[in-house]
């Protein structure tokens, strides 16, 4: 029996450090990311490189050979979820929700080349889709 994969094709939630791990083998995947007020856009020659800092605040560069083009800092404190949200058929957003009592807030945004799949073993390296 073949077990099917379960792919997100209509708006949902999943919560951000789960998203956070399945971003990071999925880098070569990003389109683009950002904030409501900048975004990153990938191209042939730049790769997206992770990391965190010793105050927990989590980081995406996009870089260009050993030279730093952008920089993102995200709080995950701060980030209540992501939501999935489907494009067209080739771009996928993740919205990374910021709530308080008074709003919600998308205060980062991902697009990827495919949908996330929840049942994907996480595993260290990257995937090429």
């Amino acid at each position: 029996m073949t077990k099917t994969k379960k792919v997100i094709e209509t708006p949902t939630t999943i919560p951000f450090d789960q998203f956070w791990r399945w971003l990071q083998a999925h880098g070569n995947c990003i389109l683009r990311a950002g904030t409501p007020e900048a975004a990153l856009f990938d191209d042939d020659d730049l790769h997206w490189h992770f990391g965190a800092e010793e105050d927990g605040v989590l980081l995406i560069q996009l870089i260009r050979g050993k030279h730093v083009l952008g920089e993102i800092l995200l709080q995950p404190s701060e980030i209540a979820y992501v939501e999935v949200q489907p494009g067209d058929p080739e771009e996928f957003s993740f919205e990374c929700i910021s709530e308080t009592p008074d709003a919600r807030i998308a205060t980062y945004v991902f697009v990827l080349s495919h949908a996330y799949d929840g049942e994907e073993p996480i595993t260290p390296g990257r995937f090429v889709h």
